[in-house]
């Protein structure tokens, strides 16, 4: 043990007989013991809130469009080979984007209606692996699958048939009139997404097509990369493979505006809640300032006896360094068992037309989070202690004896 360490020892054991100091220490303790579990767990929330956003979307979202300017897009099979061609694409899927009206018996609602492959939809969003799209034809009865929210608003059951109204429609003698077709529910999808299935109706590409008068053509081209995060990278390359009339959208852009709202929230709340700490430094502060107040004498006799100015700041610095990490150190294992319990526990089950996702609090600890909290609290405890030690190490010992009581 050096000799400071051994002084700030018995500073610390010694403070007990001192009430007023001792109080406001074991309040800087608690003040960042509360600061730091309430940063893990905030933390932890909204990065878990982040991850299980995204990957709720990439459930019900490919994660690269490539869609074409201008003139039908009639060469989507000799494309999407050329896509599949490509290192990182895992599947490629056509589709038929359009905006419709729904009729049941029970009510009447806008949604999304998409034609897609059932062939090959699968490899590229999972929650639709076990479609049942079975195509109309000219006789037969044409299936629909249905997001779980979506058919609750409008109040159907697998089997009952639902009206799909075409805003193309045809023109006849008295205007324009929206086309009608007759469609049988023939299951139901449930991303775990909210606004997807809230909105989204699945018919086969071909049904699609018959509709919307697009022969032979599609809106544009799903594709499911191996990593996600390679995906900017390997739209680019498409993108450049392709060049003009064709364009692409990685996922990271279709909900750029989502994602930096959430990376800034989280900024701010590490801010706002790193106050709490700051406080809890300012009673370390308080703290040290009192205990240099009380210790004069002793210090002046330190330094007669050669103790350096050096040496009497160590001594300070020590004494609010062990607060500071004894409090950090409760506040992380607070921090943990909270979040453990969540993890565990249903605490709270999210509406999902709030918070975009029905499902329980979701949590995920990162270590990159929880380092730069516990560095963040003990570099604020270590600030705070800065000014007590100086001002201790300023003392003359002449004028500390003779006025030290």
């Amino acid at each position: 043990m050096t000799f400071e360490t051994f002084i700030g020892s018995r500073y610390l054991r010694a403070r007990q007989r001192q009430a007023f100091i001792s109080l406001i220490t074991f309040l800087s303790i608690a003040g960042v013991a509360v600061g730091v579990m309430a940063l893990i767990v905030v933390l932890a929330v909204m990065s878990g809130f982040e991850a299980d956003l995204k990957r709720h979307i990439l459930g019900g979202q490919a994660h690269v469009m490539l869609m074409r300017y201008g003139e039908a897009f009639t060469d989507y099979r000799e494309t999407m080979k050329k896509v599949s061609a490509i290192d990182g694409v895992e599947a490629v899927t056509p589709y038929i984007f359009t905006q419709t009206m729904l009729r049941s018996a029970n009510g009447v609602t806008g949604a999304v209606l998409r034609g897609i492959d059932p062939e090959t939809i699968g490899g590229v969003l999972k929650t639709l692996s076990n479609v049942n799209l079975p195509y109309g034809g000219d006789s037969a009865e044409p299936g629909i699958v249905l997001g779980r929210e979506l058919a609750k608003r409008i109040g159907v059951l697998e089997g009952d048939p639902v009206y799909v109204i075409s805003p193309r429609g045809m023109l006849t003698m008295i205007g324009h009139v929206p086309a009608m077709k007759r469609f049988r529910v023939t299951g139901f999808f449930e991303s775990g997404f909210y606004e997807y299935d809230q909105s989204f109706a699945y018919i086969h590409l071909k049904d699609a097509q018959r509709i919307m008068r697009m022969p032979g053509a599609v809106s544009g081209v799903e594709i499911r990369v191996k990593n996600i995060y390679k995906a900017r990278k390997i739209s680019e390359e498409i993108q450049a493979q392709l060049q003009f009339p064709y364009y692409t959208r990685d996922w990271m852009q279709m909900n750029a505006n989502l994602f930096k709202a959430l990376k800034l929230e989280r900024r701010v709340m590490f801010i706002i809640l790193s106050l709490i700490v700051l406080v809890a430094a300012f009673n370390i502060a308080s703290s040290l300032i009192m205990m240099v107040m009380s210790k004069t004498r002793d210090i002046a006799i330190l330094k007669a006896m050669g103790a350096t100015d050096k040496s009497i700041r160590r001594i300070f610095v020590f004494n609010g360094m062990v607060i500071g990490v004894i409090g950090t150190g409760l506040g992380l294992g607070l921090g943990l068992l909270i979040c453990e319990l969540l993890k565990r526990y249903d605490i709270h089950e999210l509406a999902g037309d709030i918070y975009y996702f029905t499902t329980k609090l979701p949590v995920e600890l990162e270590l990159f989070n929880v380092v730069a909290i516990v560095a963040a609290a003990l570099a604020i405890c270590f600030l705070a202690t800065l000014y007590p030690s100086r001002q201790a190490a300023k003392l003359d010992p002449v004028e500390a004896i003779r006025y030290g009581g």
